[in-house]
């Protein structure tokens, strides 16, 4: 099982640990693209800030992060898993997970990246700002940029199994499965059921911030129980045995993605 994870935007520090080894990250067929992308976002902030905070869409009150870009190649490098922070990784929980968790954590997790394309929560990055939905000047779109050399890198990184995609829009921009790996291919969607108290009626609405925390206790649910589903319909049953309240149909055609429903009565 391939696990897709959107990046958080705000990251931890990086530490001081050895600076970054481009070539040892996870796909090295995406590290022509990567090298661009450095090259260019180091470039950037080095030389203009005023320019490198529009061009990143940063306040005022965020100009520091600047500093981060400026370092990229100096900078100590930490593990992916303990750089990206917020709900959804808080959720998971990586450093609580037992030794057999963790080690499944690190084959079947897959975060997606402006900067880096995607990488494997073991690989060490350094703190870094560049979403995807950036725009560089000489690159362009980032999404765009992208997508080439992961049509080549991401179906060999999942194989001939499951893929569970858990990325917000803009960085499904990047890459989409095609042919029979979407129709092996899962999405979810959290959504939140109340009874309405004047009518009785239920009613269900999509939830943002409680979707990152539930997508984030699914995979920690999937990883600890060690579940290895092969297929859509296999982790509907994996889920719903793990406790979780899932509503899914088979898409009408084989090479269309499954779309999963998880529904939560709670959102915490």
């Amino acid at each position: 099982m391939l696990v897709l994870l959107p990046p958080s935007e705000g990251k931890a520090d990086s530490g001081r640990g050895a600076p970054l080894k481009p070539e040892s990250l996870s796909l090295p067929g995406l590290a022509p693209a990567r090298a661009a992308v450095l090259d260019e976002l180091v470039e950037l902030c080095t030389a203009d800030e005023s320019k490198a905070a529009e061009v990143l869409g940063l306040s005022a009150g965020l100009r520091g992060e600047l500093v981060k870009n400026v370092a990229l190649r100096t900078a100590g490098a930490r593990p992916a898993g303990e750089i990206y922070t917020g709900v959804l990784y808080d959720a998971l929980g990586l450093a609580t997970l037992d030794t057999s968790a963790k080690r499944r954590a690190k084959a079947s997790l897959l975060v997606f990246s402006g900067l880096w394309g995607a990488v494997r929560v073991g690989d060490r990055i350094p703190s870094y700002r560049c979403s995807m939905g950036v725009k560089l000047p000489g690159l362009g779109l980032l999404a765009a940029h992208w997508r080439e050399p992961m049509e080549a890198a991401l179906p060999e990184a999942a194989g001939g199994g499951l893929v569970l995609d858990l990325r917000s829009s803009a960085y499904t921009a990047a890459w989409k499965p095609r042919g029979e790996l979407a129709g092996r291919t899962a999405t979810v969607r959290v959504l939140h059921a109340q009874i309405d108290p004047a009518t009785g009626v239920e009613k269900r609405s999509v939830v943002s911030h409680f979707n990152k925390a539930t997508k984030g206790r699914i995979v920690r649910d999937l990883l600890t129980a060690g579940a290895k589903p092969k297929a859509p319909g296999q982790l509907v049953e994996v889920l719903r045995e793990l406790g979780y309240t899932v509503e899914a149909e088979a898409p009408a055609r084989k090479d269309r993605p499954w779309s999963l429903d998880v529904v939560v009565s709670r959102i915490h």
